[in-house]
């Protein structure tokens, strides 16, 4: 399904996903949209004239500086994804973290199964601060405005790179669940904790990098581990048996498989 939209959270509950994994970036007007980059990706992005994006404008549509009105006007849908040939083709706007969830609730409690988890990933850097994003204390508080107004606070994890933002949320909403997402082999469990100044509730890291000392780490320090992004049947049977506590993957079909 198109990525970061409803229908794709929709149909990850109808797979029996526990906790819906999804992007969030602010436009010009304050809302908190759905969007896994601050601005429209070529690969999924159909311009209101029916064209599709080409890659030098991309960049020019920054999220940021767009009012949500005029970011409904692209669709994220109808172009078939280069590296997802079996996505459905299906007209999708990037939608409202509030609709995501309004959607995604009333969807469990009709299909009569547990309410979802999920788990929010801040789209910030430094060098975009005031740029394609907010600087972390105003980016913390839209969202988490909504998550409250929500009442779903209890059923949130906050994920980000930017280890800024998780900082704030410990600080501001020490309630919320927090995870460490990292790409880099270097900043393994201890360094993490240390460079937070707290364990995180997720230490996540990129699956490849997973071994049983990582994993033993973390659980040593009261922390679980969550990997992404897990697209193999293999790579999830491996490290469920590893002991993991979750899996990020893209084909969630997989664990029924």
């Amino acid at each position: 399904m198109p990525e970061n939209t409803i229908p794709a959270m929709l149909y990850a509950l109808d797979l029996g996903v526990t906790t819906l994994e999804m992007d969030v970036v602010i436009t010009l007007d304050k809302q908190v949209i759905l969007s896994h980059e601050p601005f429209f990706n070529k690969d999924i992005t159909t311009k209101a004239d029916g064209t599709y994006l080409q890659e030098h404008e991309s960049k020019d549509l920054n999220i940021y500086k767009m009012t949500y009105e005029q970011v409904r006007q692209l669709d994220v849908g109808m172009k078939p994804h280069p590296r997802f040939p079996a996505q459905r083709k299906l007209a999708a706007h990037k939608p409202l973290l509030r609709d995501v969830i309004d959607s995604a609730e009333s969807h469990a409690q009709s299909a009569k199964r547990a309410l979802p988890f999920y788990n929010i990933e801040t789209k910030t850097q430094p060098s975009t601060d005031n740029v394609e994003h907010p600087a972390p204390d105003e980016f913390v508080k839209l969202m988490m405005d909504v998550i409250n107004s929500k009442g779903i606070a209890d059923r949130v994890i906050i994920q980000s790179f930017d280890f800024r933002t998780i900082k704030l949320i410990h600080q501001k909403y020490p309630s919320i669940k927090v995870a460490a997402l990292v790409g880099d082999r270097n900043l393994q469990p201890e360094a993490v904790v240390r460079e937070l100044g707290f364990s995180p509730y997720f230490y996540s890291p990129e699956y490849s990098l997973v071994n049983e000392q990582m994993i033993k780490d973390c659980h040593s320090r009261g922390i679980k581990i969550l990997p992404w992004t897990v697209n193999a049947a293999a790579d999830i049977k491996r490290l469920k048996q590893a002991g993991v506590d979750g899996i990020i993957s893209d084909f969630p079909n997989l664990f029924n498989e």
